[in-house]
């Protein structure tokens, strides 16, 4: 009997064990809220939202975040014993990955259509500016699509996702026929491709083990004729059609289109950001009478200063010229881009497209000074000198912002690449916790960009009378993202009180745009 006892408490203790562990994980699961990861391979964790806020920790790919509110392009997070900000684009939903019935619209022109989620991977085919593709899945900062038949992966950087408009969705009756996969897709008459490769192999059919009937080589463009998957059927001869494997060319759309000189030749336009403002005049300042999201159409009365005038219903609107894409022109920005093909005067900027960029704006202040002093106001104000000086110059300048509004770090880089600006300049003023920290600093982060942000930064030191604190690599999503030539300057710093009163003055703003300016005209007379 007392064996019996003893081995039922054994028992007893060791279900107990075993038990006490999983509640433990059970409470644990049901404790855990995190809904985000981090998918950059290092991020801050900052005090405020803005580049601009000190470091609280650092976290590393993969740590599992709460949000708890949002704040433009900042998230604030619980991560672990710590809460601050970080920012939003080097984070992901924990169940971002999903098949959706949407729609995708491209944002910029050229944008990569890759195999892999990966920007190493190899290019597909390349998107235009307001293109549209059916979304097939999303997985973090990437999206699998399908554009006429050919299946892969684009940045959602650059893109606009909307639910498939009701007027263009399939009746139920279509929606359930059974889909039977024996012939390619058919696509734009106009779609050509072009070979990447030194040669490449043309089958008779979209098999590897198909017979080869001959082959390409670099640099050759077909007619594309349909597509099947990665497969792609091309015009190979006068008498010969065959198949190559799309992973070795790109594909682009080469529409006829008529010339955009005057508003009676353009046709409609379609919006290709949600939430996009048609106001009652052509300027950011006008009323809003309406706000439309991407993928909407509308026909062009006509154009005043940068802003297209459309037909809505029975009235007339404007819309700025560089948030749609026009039927006629694969460009947003036909109607205000000059003519790079006249040769540049030395001395001038004649020709050139320079963005401006203000920094902050709207719900993102940026830093504040000890005088109180808001980064916001005094970027736009110097970006506003900077931009006259330009103009007069002969540039045709665009601002991302013209007021206190707060515009998206991705927009303003979009907005270079629509423009295919020849220089991006970003205006910001700096801050640190230590308040003896002092001096200007230009900044760039690709290769190309060194060469400008090192001009501006020698025109700012025979301008201005603050520390030189030199031209440095920095890791700028304006910068980062950036495939124009761009800079970023900072023009001292709001968090040192001297320092602060000296370059909040209209005396200082003067002396800087006219430095930034001329190390601008610098750099493009010896690129000439």
């Amino acid at each position: 009997m007392r064996t019996k006892l003893l081995n039922i408490s054994i028992i007893f203790v060791l279900v107990l064990m075993i038990a006490i562990p999983s509640m433990n994980n059970i409470q644990r699961a049901l404790a855990d809220t995190s809904d985000l990861k981090v998918t950059g391979t290092t991020l801050h964790l900052r005090e405020g939202p803005g580049l601009s806020y000190p470091i609280i920790t650092t976290l590393d790919e993969g740590d599992s975040l709460t949000s708890i509110s949002r704040e433009g392009d900042w998230i604030q997070v619980k991560a672990g014993d710590y809460e601050g900000w970080v920012a939003s684009w080097l984070t992901a939903s924990i169940n971002d990955k999903q098949t959706l019935d949407k729609t995708l619209i491209s944002q910029v022109d050229r944008l990569n259509i890759r195999t892999e989620p990966d920007i190493s991977s190899a290019v597909l085919g390349q998107l235009s500016i307001g293109s549209q593709a059916k979304l097939i899945e999303k997985n973090g900062e990437w999206a699998k699509i399908d554009w006429n038949g050919l299946v892969g992966w684009v940045s959602t950087d650059y893109v606009t996702i909307n639910d498939l408009p009701e007027k263009k969705a399939k009746s139920e009756a279509e929606a359930n026929e059974p889909k039977v996969e024996v012939s390619a897709k058919k696509i734009n008459k106009d779609t050509t491709f072009t070979v990447l490769v030194d040669a490449l192999n043309v089958r008779q059919n979209h098999d590897l083990n198909a017979k080869k009937i001959g082959t390409a080589s670099n640099g050759q463009t077909f007619k594309v004729l349909a597509q099947e998957h990665n497969w792609v059927k091309i015009q190979y001869n006068d008498n010969k059609a065959g198949w190559v494997y799309s992973f070795y060319g790109t594909f682009s759309n080469k529409t006829t289109s008529k010339s955009a000189s005057s508003s009676s030749e353009l046709e409609s336009v379609t919006i290709i950001y949600n939430g996009t403002n048609l106001r009652t005049d052509s300027t950011t300042t006008a009323d809003v009478v309406a706000r439309v999201d991407a993928g909407e159409t509308y026909p062009i009365v006509g154009t005043k200063n940068d802003f297209y005038e459309i037909q809505v219903d029975d009235k007339t609107a404007f819309v700025a010229n560089w948030v749609v894409t026009t039927t006629s022109s694969s460009k947003a920005t036909t109607a205000s881009k000059k003519d790079k093909s006249k040769p540049r005067k030395k001395g001038t900027l004649n020709g050139l497209t320079i963005v401006v960029d203000a920094g902050h704006g709207g719900n993102d202040h940026g830093t504040t000074g000890q005088r109180g002093t808001d980064e916001k106001e005094i970027t736009l104000k110097t970006a506003s000198l900077l931009a006259s000086k330009l103009s007069a110059a002969g540039a045709n300048v665009v601002m991302t912002r013209e007021s206190d509004e707060y515009v998206a770090l991705r927009k303003r880089v979009s907005i270079a690449h629509q423009y295919e600006a020849d220089a991006f300049i970003s205006i910001h003023y700096d801050a640190t916790d230590d308040s003896s920290i002092n001096g200007f600093t230009s900044y760039y982060m690709n290769s190309n960009q060194q060469g400008l942000a090192e001009a501006i930064n020698k025109g700012l030191s025979n301008k201005i009378d603050l520390k030189n604190r030199g031209t440095q690599q920095g890791n700028y999503l304006v910068l980062r993202e950036n495939h124009q030539q761009a800079a970023l300057i900072e023009l001292g710093y709001l968090s040192n009180g001297s320092e602060e009163r000296v370059i909040t003055s209209a005396k200082f703003r003067e002396q800087a745009t006219l430095g930034i300016y001329q190390g601008i005209l610098n750099y493009f007379n010896e690129e000439q």
